[in-house]
Formats: C-alpha cells, sequence, structure tokens
C-alpha cells in the first residue's frame, strides 16, 4: 500500500521518522510512504543489479547502489530501488555531495506506478539523471525514458552505452524476466 501523509514535510521531519519497515520519501513537500517490498519485486531488482554491477566495474563507471542509498536535491529525497553513481575519490559526507546518478530504475508496483511514471520521472529528469528506467514485471518490459528523448519500451533487448564506457551493455530483457520471476504463464 502507498500512502502520502498530509501537510508539507522537510527533510528535517522525514529524518526524524522510524525505522519501521517502511520505505519513506520526500518529494516536494509530499511525504510518500511504501511498505516493504514483494517477493517478486525484490527478485527483479537483485537480477538488475547482478547485471549492472560487472559492467559499472569494468568500465570504472561507480557503483550500483541500492535502498538506503537516496538522491537529495531541493528539499526532496528518493529512495529508488537501484541507481549508477559514480563515486568522487574524496567521499562525501553527504548525499547532497554526490554526483547525479548515470542510471536510476524503479521496479514499477500495482502502489507505486503512477508516482514512479511521473512526478518521480520529473524529479530524476530535473536533478539531471541521464537515464531513468522503470521496470515492469506485470508487461515484461523495461520502459526506457531520457530527456528530450521519447520513451522506449523494451521488451526483447536493452542497450545502455553511458559516457565513460568503452563499450554499451545489452540485456536480453526476455531473459531478464524469465530469471527473475520464472517463465511467462499461458493463463
Amino acid at each position: 500500500m502507498f500512502m502520502a501523509a498530509q501537510g508539507v514535510w522537510t527533510l528535517d521531519a522525514l529524518d526524524q521518522l522510524p525505522d519501521d519497515g517502511n520505505r519513506y520519501e520526500l518529494l516536494n513537500g509530499e511525504l510518500l510512504v511504501t511498505p516493504a517490498p514483494s517477493p517478486a519485486h525484490e527478485f527483479l531488482a537483485n537480477e538488475l543489479r547482478a547485471l549492472l554491477e560487472p559492467y559499472v566495474r569494468r568500465h570504472g563507471l561507480g557503483h550500483v547502489f541500492v535502498p538506503r542509498a537516496v538522491v537529495r536535491a531541493a528539499g526532496s529525497e528518493l529512495e529508488p530501488d537501484l541507481m549508477v553513481r559514480s563515486v568522487p575519490a574524496v567521499r562525501p559526507d553527504s548525499w547532497e555531495q554526490m554526483p547525479v546518478p548515470l542510471l536510476v530504475a524503479e521496479i514499477l508496483s500495482t502502489t507505486t506506478r503512477r508516482r514512479d511514471l511521473s512526478p518521480k520521472r520529473e524529479f530524476y529528469r530535473e536533478c539531471g539523471v541521464e537515464t531513468y528506467w522503470c521496470v515492469d514485471g506485470d508487461s515484461r518490459s523495461i520502459r526506457v525514458m531520457r530527456d528530450g528523448e521519447r520513451d522506449v519500451v523494451a521488451n526483447s533487448s536493452l542497450t545502455w552505452h553511458p559516457a565513460g564506457a568503452s563499450e554499451a551493455l545489452t540485456i536480453d530483457v526476455a531473459q531478464y524476466f524469465r530469471d527473475s520471476l520464472g517463465p511467462e504463464s499461458s493463463v
């Protein structure tokens, strides 16, 4: 279940919330509360991380970050399901000092779909995130979004070639979903 708390929230108020198993995010003064993810969500996130990590390391792009790592800017703080960020030689003390992610990925669910595809997308665009992926287990597709370009919905192959990488990463999308969720049922 997704809930939006009433009133205008601040980062200070967000930092005071309990560590109770819910994910608390702040987007333009609105508190977003999401309970623990489903097993399918975690299978999708873990498999995507397994595909990205060797590529990111091989090309010296930085690190693959998972929840508890945040994008904090303009009084908002979001906790993507996965992101790729370069890491400066001198490690910053705060998330605000971290470089803008090269890639942010969110795993869509019934309760988060609307906010992941609209207000979060806009926030990441405004922050300067180059590439934003929304992984849809229901349709077994990945929506690729880049500022100034048409969205691409990949259900067979996805190619990501960030600056600094000598070659592109190509993901067999159908295989990714089979590895994450098992074969599609014919029912």
